[in-house]
């Protein structure tokens, strides 16, 4: 390793410049400024989040996506349920706490991914309502019910997007008290509730195998 491939590490991944302002979002700010890939570990294959539009760090969180052919392959376009609860599962618990943990311990995403693995716990109940094809752009919003020993709960729903609504726009004075109402416009269509959707970040070492 270089020393400036080694600086660049310390750094968590990104330039001293870089790594100063995004720090200054995570202490002063929210994930609204911030793009998924710089949060989520997942490839871009995987990654089910586009993006951040509304975020409290205490409370919650409404992100969108929209699905691609590749998502919707084989499987008569649509978009799995499975795939909708991974979705609102990268959105939320993934999100919000990777967010709040990288607070807590002052480093960056890339930084915290050398300590921790993001892991299911548990899912509760989960009723679906509609359906979504290729270009539905749907929101995930979530609940922050729990949040403690780097263990995170979110209650939430997920609604199809009416077309051409300019979400930004349509969040921006979104509030905490609004999101657990679901307060938002009858133009959104319910497609699903999910209940104690439960993720952990566990030491990376408890996933390596003893020799």
């Amino acid at each position: 390793m270089t020393e400036d491939q080694r600086k660049l590490y310390l750094a968590g991944g990104m330039p001293d410049e870089e790594r100063a302002s995004f720090m200054k979002i995570i202490h002063d700010g929210s994930l609204v400024e911030v793009k998924p890939s710089q949060i989520l570990l997942h490839g871009p294959t995987k990654r089910l989040v586009n993006t951040y539009h509304w975020h409290s760090p205490d409370k919650g969180i409404v992100a969108s996506y929209t699905p691609t052919e590749r998502d919707v392959e084989d499987h008569f376009e649509i978009f799995r349920g499975v795939d909708q609860v991974e979705a609102f599962a990268q959105a939320t618990i993934v999100s919000c706490a990777t967010f709040l943990e990288c607070r807590k311990q002052n480093c960056t995403p890339d930084q915290l991914k050398n300590k921790f693995i993001p892991a299911f716990i548990s899912i509760g109940n989960v009723n679906f309502h509609y359906y979504l094809e290729q270009g539905d752009t749907f929101i995930c919003m979530g609940n922050i019910m729990f949040y403690k020993w780097r263990q995170m709960v979110c209650d939430g729903r997920i609604y199809k997007v009416p077309a051409g609504l300019n979400l930004d726009e349509y969040f921006k004075d979104f509030t905490g008290e609004r999101l657990l109402k679901y307060d938002i416009s009858k133009d959104f269509k319910l497609v699903a509730e999910l209940f104690d959707i439960t993720g952990r970040a566990i030491l990376i070492e408890l996933f390596k195998k003893s020799e």
